[in-house]
């Protein structure tokens, strides 16, 4: 008896749990991108020669190219193949990551980040897209984001252990050159893997709106970055704000007016969209900086090494894949509306915890407590938020809807970043003239801690009316779909999500 396959039947379709495996590790490369270089920044700018400004764009070239062409990214999935971009964009991630770890000038590595910024664009949104593909509304989605949200986060912690294992034992090149492994092993999986989408969107690409808009972006963002260094009133950076209004007011125009518009009107017809993006907006201005003044306390005060730096993050990423893994389960139960808001103020409780650490403090006393608080809700509201940002979205507008959550999270992170590390600088400054040095760093730090705080408990008030309200809007999701609870009576049970 022959057992095997004949030449004329089909390969046997991937499972959805394989493929959702690989889509995960591609997400988790990107994030693990953003994060592992902070921890090797001094090793860095002494290998290369880079300057102060230098070695704040080896951050900022990366965040600045993946902010900026988020979008586009999204729309060029649904147009010419999610799977199509995802491994293009795989292929020059791992490329760029090559380039950025044998880079031996500035130029080149600032440049090789940019790339790995751009590859990234593709891959994010390309990925949540397939993701969607795959898991269709209902309770396999809700895990499936549930994984997504772990993995995200679990990558920007992991992305700060990664860095200080490897800066410590084999030298700061072998981030970029562990990334590019591990960006090969993820488009080998994709390829093996993840079926074949639905197939192309219809419609034209959209030049022009792709244009203005990638230009408003980079203007947006180079702003912001700039203003960590340089300051809110530098000519440069009022000049990029300006111009990043100016061109999204053109934008806005053009969109108007082009029948196959970058961001078509449809797709905030559900009212889940709107407030799923303003939402993931706050959050991110305050998890970026999270991952940013969180290492420099464990270095700069308590006077960690890399190593061990990297290795207190690991309370942080286990609290993450928990959160990610039980918000599912709970909005099930409760609603989105309640989990996100617990969520929020979880993480909000953690951040005001790490508010009061002190000069003289330790891991144990200062750190480790707020980091299992900010893990746990900073996963579960990830989750509810992607969750609402793509829920309700017409298939052929899936990468759209992920190239645009992307991108208020990373221009929120920004915007955050920009504007904590300027207070943290302000406070330090003005407590460096009657405290010591280390004292005046933590000031700092505590400052951002708690403005941070405070952003997440108002975030959590406003998503008490926004969530509602999306929930109600015309256009939004059938019952079936739909997260809060129900009135009590018969429907109940139809009217219980199990998507979120």
């Amino acid at each position: 008896m022959n057992l095997g396959r004949t030449k004329d039947q089909a390969p046997p379709a991937p499972r959805p749990g394989t493929a959702l495996a690989a889509l995960a590790a591609a997400q988790f490369t990107v994030m693990l991108a953003t994060s592992i270089v902070n921890v090797a920044l001094p090793q860095i700018r002494a290998g290369v020669g880079l300057s102060d400004g230098g070695t704040t764009w080896v951050v900022n070239a990366y965040g600045l190219a993946f902010g900026a062409l988020l979008l586009t990214g999204g729309r060029a999935g649904d147009l010419f193949g999610r799977r199509r971009v995802l491994t293009v964009g795989l292929a020059l991630f791992a490329a760029a990551s090559v380039a950025a770890g044998s880079a031996a000038s500035p130029g080149v590595l600032i440049a090789a980040r940019a790339v790995q910024g751009l590859g990234a664009a593709a891959i994010a949104p390309a990925a949540l897209a397939l993701t969607m593909d795959v898991f269709p509304p209902g309770p396999g989605r809700g895990r499936a984001l549930g994984v997504w949200g772990a993995v995200s986060g679990a990558g920007g912690a992991g992305g700060v252990l990664l860095g200080g294992v490897l800066t410590q034992a084999w030298g700061w090149p072998w981030i970029f050159h562990s990334v590019a492994l591990g960006a090969v092993l993820v488009l080998v999986a994709v390829v093996k893997l993840v079926p074949r989408a639905v197939g192309r969107g219809s419609g034209r690409f959209d030049l022009l709106g792709t244009v203005t808009v990638t230009l408003a972006l980079t203007c947006l963002v180079w702003a912001l970055t700039s203003a960590r260094g340089t300051g809110w009133t530098d000519a440069r950076v009022l000049g990029g704000l300006l111009g990043a209004v100016t061109l999204l007011a053109v934008f806005v125009l053009i969109e108007r007016r082009r029948p196959h518009a970058l961001m078509p009107p449809r797709l905030f017809t559900t009212g889940r969209v709107a407030a799923g993006n303003l939402l993931m907006a706050l959050l991110g201005s305050v998890w970026i900086a999270l991952f940013f003044f969180l290492p420099l306390y464990q270095q700069q005060v308590l006077g960690m090494d890399p190593l061990a730096t990297g290795a207190g993050q690991l309370p942080l990423a286990l609290a993450n894949m928990l959160g990610a893994a039980a918000a599912p389960r709970v909005s099930q139960r409760i609603g989105v509306t309640a989990t996100l808001t617990a969520a929020l103020l979880t993480e909000a409780a953690g951040l005001l915890w790490l508010s009061r650490m002190s000069a003289d403090g330790s891991y144990l006393v200062d750190v480790l407590g707020p980091s299992v608080l900010v893990g746990f809700g900073l996963s579960a509201a990830f989750v509810q938020l992607t969750a609402l940002a793509v829920d309700g979205v017409p298939q052929h507008d899936a990468g759209l809807a992920g190239g645009l959550v992307n991108t208020t999270r990373q221009v929120g992170g920004a915007i955050g970043l920009a504007a904590l590390a300027t207070l943290a600088g302000s406070v330090t400054a003005h407590a460096a003239t009657h405290q010591s040095h280390v004292a005046a760093l933590t000031a700092g730090y505590r400052a951002a801690f708690a403005v941070s705080a405070a952003v997440l408990a108002a975030t959590a008030l406003l998503a008490l009316p926004l969530t509602r309200a999306a929930r109600r809007a015309p256009g939004a999701v059938p019952p079936h779909t739909a997260t809060d609870p129900a009135p009590p009576g018969p429907a109940r049970a139809a009217d219980r999500s199990p998507a979120t």
